[in-house]
């Protein structure tokens, strides 16, 4: 991935790497990169506490967060072996459901960041990939770029971070309900018509795009950013009456624990 190419914005780029992830800042663009491509940038303990540890400790001078992927993939979903292991640890699903509620935490960190998060996806973004893009404000995708829930194929719901109620609100209940059932990919032409997509862009436009978007957010006043933001956000949730997304982990817990006990007792 190439640094943005925000020429205007005000000099003093940093960078810095954590297990999980790469992190470079210009000015008050602040990237994220999920960092371990050998793996599709999976989703596993290590790398929600650093994503938690950057959305916590963010200066508040960041105006524009841009979340993104290395290698050929966004993010293909979350680390199997590690769900087997926690579950090998304990058969009643604990460790499923503390990593549960840290998906929740980091899915509403990024909805709640005081900047814009603009999620940059190219490649496949499977799963908990998708809920990550989508709990960003503005999303933006290469040409190749696709989509896929394939949880009920895995025996699990489709309960991580938050990302049904998210979805439905975005994109509509007839809609979703017909991808989360069949599993299907989604492709980018697709996903920018059901919005979960905000514009399609060949895969080596799409730093500019992300500039583009970033450039007129970091010159509007920071308070009316971050009022109108929580604006955006309060209006969203209040169409979102029924959202249970907090019953995630329990939900994933219970199901997995199930599974794993009845194979157990065959």
């Amino acid at each position: 991935m190439t640094a943005l190419p925000l020429t205007t914005l005000p000099a003093g780029a940093a960078r810095r790497t954590r297990r999980t992830l790469r992190t470079h800042r210009e000015g008050p663009v602040l990237t994220v990169e999920l960092s371990t491509p050998e793996e599709g940038n999976t989703v596993t303990d290590a790398l929600l506490d650093d994503l938690l540890a950057v959305l916590q400790d963010q200066d508040p001078a960041v105006r524009v967060l841009v979340l993104t992927g290395s290698g050929d993939d966004f993010c293909l979903g979350g680390d199997r072996g590690e769900s087997a292991r926690h579950l090998a640890h304990d058969p009643t699903g604990s460790g499923i459901r503390i990593s549960g509620t840290k998906a929740r935490r980091v899915c509403e960190a990024l909805t709640a960041n005081p900047a814009v998060t603009i999620a940059r996806v190219h490649g496949k973004a499977i799963g908990a990939g998708f809920a990550l893009a989508l709990a960003c404000d503005l999303r933006v995708g290469s040409e190749d770029a696709t989509f896929r829930l394939p949880e009920l194929a895995l025996g699990l719901p489709t309960a991580w971070g938050g990302l049904l109620p998210r979805l439905i609100n975005e994109v509509g209940a007839a809609r979703v309900r017909e991808i989360v059932l069949t599993g299907r990919a989604v492709t980018a032409a697709e996903a920018h018509s059901l919005s979960i997509l905000q514009k399609v862009v060949p895969a080596h436009e799409l730093d500019a795009a992300v500039a583009a978007w970033a450039r007129p957010i970091v010159r509007r006043p920071q308070a009316a950013l971050r009022v109108t933001k929580t604006l955006l956000n309060s209006l969203s949730a209040a169409s979102r009456l029924a959202d249970v997304s907090a019953l995630d982990a329990e939900l994933m817990a219970a199901v997995v624990a199930e599974s794993h006990h009845s194979r157990g007792s065959v």
